[in-house]
Formats: structure tokens, C-alpha cells, sequence
């Protein structure tokens, strides 16, 4: 019997979301399930459930190595084959899914598209008119009918982006791990080769900012065979010469620039105010567009009035009573709102019914608490009023790590001779662990410096201990403390072993857990210590440690989501393994001090 186009579609998207042949049956009322095998074989349904799971990894991997401020050469070498592998596998499945189309349609394999014109941008260019080399960086040839193919790439929520390009300001609250960074890089390709426009983008540190070039240099080279280089990149357009910034919101030289700025995690960036002036300066112009977009932080965060036009209300009478859309309507295609900004609302679930199937919401709900979810996929702003820190004093101890002059991330010796302190933490009921490297103060003025953090997954302590002896070859380690608890006891008694000098058991009770978490609001209240801008997880991992009393209620102690659904306290107290090797009364200069080399 003939089946409908749309039962065949709703076949293939059951089949990738992994439902077997009969649970298709049952759902779509089918007589047998041989129609469903018979489907996968004529349209290649087995390769794009493959394609899908190489996706899923590589996806993972890219927001993972996304995640780490001070990359190494090797792991910036694979953060860009990874981002081109991924933008090549996306191009791929359009065009296996177009051609697959087309065949059940009876139509031409192109479907009337572009593929033949795209075909004359080659190396000859514009079907052999064009002799030899192009010009470096040379777009002149592209038009908006050469973009359809990248467009086709996009989910739902990507193309309302793109559909209110008119919008002067937008800004978009979204989920975790959304292509939202992606999405806006091949924007800015696009603007940029279009009109000629020159495009800014900044970021809370150099190495966020880098990753808006590598995903633009990949696109260009998987859709339109075009090899980009430089930094800025200078596109020759059809319109003159397009640059293209990536700054870190420190940069002494981002106020000179003009164009369409482009806003990254800007709830993840300090003095905000001082940012929201910097990118107003660059887009002054009405040309110029200027698009924010950000993962939520805290209610405490000075851009939290910024999203919800309390900053636009304050000092005007006339305003006070002026209703700003609600949140779901947000959620519903955008909308623009009084202060003629357009806001726009994107959750996980959103995200979802937009057709990117890269994560399975159930699997993260197990995975986090559901204040976590809530905060890091739903866009629920923390409400940080319960915690024992500010997000002001952890806003100053976010830094652009690239003004550490004397930490080379890529040498073999990153911090040559200098010492290190390690600080271990073993989730207390789940199969990770959280290692951080950490920089003591060694002269007047300086502070303590969170170099690394690394995540391990997997109960087998050995493969810890491995990685941890990989740190030892590259810093001089001269302490690590080590919480004993679960696996952690079998790593400690490995180093205990190796380094028995450097290593430290930190046994948890209530007093030892004070001590831990006043040394780190010693330190954070002072403002001695800092890390990378780019490691959101550890402002986070702060603000989830709450005072309490113990059981008896006889004892003021400190808790944290420290239990099966979540991990976001582990880096917190790693750290604090860390610096407590630096006591809370730490007045007097250590007398002497020692090292052994390996």
C-alpha cells in the first residue's frame, strides 16, 4: 500500500531519536515494521543515526575544550579539526536529506538549488571568467543565493535569530550548549560578505573570543571552499574590505573600533555597566547592530536590570507602569519590547521542539538538581540572596587569564619553576573528580591564580592518578590535598606513595569543612585569588554554598548541592584543598621552603 509523505517523515524522525521498528509501528498505526527497515534502507536512515552519533560526541568534546581558558597548542589544534568536522557533518546531513527528498519526490537531485552556481565559485571562478589565485580572503564572489545551503543547517530558534536581523538590539537569555556561538559566527560571515559591514565580537576573556574564529574560518571552508586567514580577518567583499574582531572586553584598543558588536556570556562578565558603554561606543552609529546573548547568572549580576528594563524604567516616573512581555511569551518568537530592545527566550525544551536533538533532557535532569537544571537549560536567573558569597566580590576574581605574563599554557614547563599547589576533590556519591592547579602568591600584592581545572569521569582511581602524575611532569608541584573520601582514598594512597612529601589527606568534619570554606571567603571577600573569566562553572560552584547548622542544630557548617544530581560545588572545593595549604592566619612569611625534582 502507498504510505503518505508525512507518515514517512514522522517514521524518520522516530527512527532518529533511536524508537525501534516496532515502537514506530505502534505509534503510527503501520501493519508491519518491515516498512520501517525498508525506509532506513532506501533513505539511508542507518547512516544518518550514525552521522548523528559522531555529532553528539564531537558536539560534546567542542563545549568541553570550549570550557578550558588556557588551551594548549594540541588542544586548540583540536578544538578547530573538531569545529570543521562538526560544521562539515552538519552540511552533509542537509545534503543527504535533500537528495533523499528529492529521489522520493521524482525531482531533480538538487532540488532546484543553487549547487550548479556554487560549483562556478571554484578555483577558476565564475564558470572560468576569473583566471588564476583568488585575492586572499576573497568572498566578492558570494551572494545571499550561496547562503541558502548554511541556512538549511539551522534549527528553528537559529532562523527567528536571523529573521530579526532588522532588530538594532538584541538580546537573547538562552540554554547551555545550543549553537547559539556557532549560529551568530556564521551570521557575522554572512552580514560581513553581504554589505561589507565590519563585525566585533567580545568576549569575557581572548580565548571565548577565539572560538567565534574558528567556528567562522570552518564554515567557510565547509560550504564555500574558502580558506581564511589572519586576525582580524579581512574579507575582500564585493563591497570593499570587511573586518572581522574578536577582543576580549579588556583589550586597551576594543573602544577604537565601530560595527555590529556581538556580546558574548555578557551575564558572565565583570563591571558590566563599563561593557554595556564600551559596546554602545562601537555601534553609536543607528547602522550599526548590537546583539547580547548569555546563559543567566544571578539576580545580583548589574546586567540582570539590563534584561528586564528595570535599568530602562529607573529615574522615569512616566515608565514605573510600563509591563514588559512575560517570559513565555519571549519564549514564543520574540518580542520587542518598550526599551526597543528585542528579547528573545531560548530553553533546552525550546531548543528541542526546534529540531536540535543533540542532548537527551531527561539524562540532564538526572544529571543536576533541579535549581541547576533550572538555572543552566530552563533560564532561571540564581537567586544568589542564601549564599554565603556576592557575585560582586566573585565578578572581581574574573579575569582575561591571557594577562598572566609568566603562565605559558603551551610550553612544556607552563609556569617554569614556580611552585604549584593541587587541590583534589572526589564527588561524594557520583563517578567523577575535580583536580585544580593553583599558583600561591609568592611576593607582596600578588594572588593566588587557578592556572587549570580538570574533570575526570570513572570510578577507576588509577586512571586518576595517572592524570594527576601528567600535572607533576609539567608544574613543580609542592603540595596537594587530597579529600579521602570514596575513590579519593585510593588516589591519595597512590600519591601518598609517589609524593609523600607533597601529599595531604583532608579528612571532612565540621570543622575542617569551616575552615575550608572561610579561607576561600578570606580570599574572595579580598579579592586574592582569581581565575579565568571563561570558567563560569566556579562562580557557580561559589554561589552554591550556603550556611546551615549541623543535624543536632548545635553547630553553625556550610552545605552545597553535593549529591547525585550535581557537581557544580566539586570545583569549589578543590580549590579550597587547594589554598588552605596557605593557613587562615597566614601573617607570618613561611621560613623556608623546599622542592624536589622529577
Amino acid at each position: 500500500m502507498a504510505y503518505s509523505p508525512e507518515i514517512r517523515e514522522a517514521a524518520k524522525r522516530l527512527y532518529l531519536k533511536r524508537w525501534t521498528p516496532d515502537e514506530i509501528r505502534d505509534d503510527l498505526g503501520l501493519p508491519n515494521n518491515r516498512i520501517i527497515y525498508y525506509w532506513a534502507d532506501k533513505h539511508g536512515w542507518r547512516d544518518l543515526l550514525r552521522e548523528e552519533e559522531v555529532d553528539d560526541a564531537i558536539a560534546r568534546r567542542i563545549v568541553l575544550l570550549t570550557d578550558i581558558a588556557d588551551k594548549t597548542n594540541g588542544q586548540i589544534k583540536e578544538l578547530d579539526m573538531l569545529i570543521q568536522q562538526h560544521v562539515r557533518l552538519k552540511k552533509q546531513r542537509i545534503e543527504a536529506e535533500r537528495k533523499a527528498q528529492a529521489v522520493a519526490d521524482g525531482t531533480d537531485s538538487h532540488g532546484g538549488t543553487k549547487s550548479g552556481s556554487t560549483q562556478s565559485n571554484g578555483s577558476n571562478g565564475d564558470g572560468g571568467k576569473r583566471k588564476g589565485r583568488r585575492k586572499k580572503n576573497d568572498v566578492s564572489h558570494l551572494t545571499a543565493d550561496d547562503f541558502a545551503t548554511w541556512h538549511d543547517t539551522l534549527f528553528a530558534y537559529q532562523k527567528t535569530m536571523h529573521s530579526n536581523l532588522h532588530q538594532r538590539i538584541r538580546n537573547i537569555l538562552k540554554s547551555r550548549q545550543i549553537g547559539a556561538t556557532y549560529y551568530f559566527a556564521g551570521e557575522a560571515f554572512e552580514q560581513a560578505t553581504l554589505t561589507g559591514d565590519p563585525q566585533i565580537f567580545l568576549s569575557a576573556s581572548r580565548s571565548q573570543a577565539e572560538v567565534f574564529r574558528s567556528y567562522i574560518i570552518a564554515i567557510a571552508h565547509e560550504f564555500f571552499e574558502i580558506e581564511l586567514t589572519g586576525n582580524p580577518i579581512v574579507l575582500n567583499t564585493a563591497h570593499g574590505a570587511a573586518e572581522l574582531r574578536f577582543l576580549s572586553t579588556n583589550s586597551k584598543t576594543a573602544q577604537s573600533y565601530h560595527g555590529h558588536v556581538y556580546i558574548d556570556e555578557y551575564f558572565w562578565i565583570g563591571k558590566f555597566d563599563v561593557l554595556n558603554k564600551l559596546a554602545s561606543a562601537m555601534a553609536t552609529h543607528k547602522k550599526w547592530r548590537k546583539t547580547y546573548f548569555s546563559t543567566p547568572s544571578t539576580k545580583a549580576h548589574p546586567a540582570y536590570t539590563f534584561w528586564t528594563g528595570d535599568h530602562w524604567r529607573q529615574g522615569k516616573a512616566e515608565r514605573e507602569d510600563i509591563e514588559f512581555p512575560a517570559f513565555d511569551a519571549l519564549r514564543d518568537g520574540g518580542r520587542l519590547c518598550p526599551d526597543r530592545q528585542w528579547r528573545f527566550v531560548v530553553t533546552i525544551q525550546d531548543a528541542l521542539a526546534g529540531g536540535c536533538e543533540l542532548f537527551d533532557i531527561d539524562e540532564l535532569r538526572d544529571e543536576y538538581n533541579a535549581d541547576d537544571f533550572a538555572n543552566l537549560f530552563m533560564c532561571v536567573f540564581v537567586d544568589d540572596a542564601a549564599s554565603i558569597f556576592k557575585f560582586s566580590d566573585l565578578e572581581r576574581c574574573m579575569v582575561d587569564a591571557a594577562r598572566w605574563q609568566d603562565h605559558k599554557p603551551a610550553a612544556p614547563r607552563p609556569f617554569g619553576n614556580r611552585e604549584v599547589w593541587l587541590g583534589y576533590d572526589p564527588s561524594r556519591t557520583r563517578d567523577n573528580a575535580t583536580l585544580v592547579v593553583v599558583a600561591p602568591p609568592e611576593k607582596d600584592g600578588e594572588k593566588f591564580r587557578i592556572l587549570e581545572k580538570h574533570y575526570w569521569r570513572g570510578m577507576n582511581f588509577a586512571h586518576h592518578v595517572a592524570e594527576i602524575q601528567k600535572i607533576y611532569a609539567k608544574y613543580r608541584v609542592t603540595y596537594i590535598g587530597v579529600d579521602t573520601t570514596g575513590i579519593g582514598a585510593g588516589v591519595f594512597d597512590s600519591i601518598s606513595t609517589l609524593y609523600p612529601r607533597e601529599a595531604t589527606a583532608i579528612h571532612y568534619s565540621v570543622n575542617s569543612k569551616t575552615r575550608l570554606v572561610l579561607k576561600m571567603v578570606e580570599l574572595i571577600e579580598a579579592g586574592n585569588i582569581e581565575w579565568d573569566a571563561g570558567h563560569k562553572d566556579i562562580a557557580m560552584s561559589c554561589l552554591s554554598i550556603r550556611r546551615t547548622t549541623t543535624d543536632s542544630g548545635g553547630a553553625i557548617t556550610f552545605k552545597a548541592s553535593r549529591d547525585n544530581t550535581t557537581g557544580h560545588a566539586d570545583v569549589f572545593f578543590a580549590i579550597s584543598h587547594a589554598v588552605i595549604n596557605q593557613p587562615l592566619n597566614h601573617q607570618h612569611q613561611r621560613k623556608s621552603s623546599w622542592s624536589i625534582q622529577h
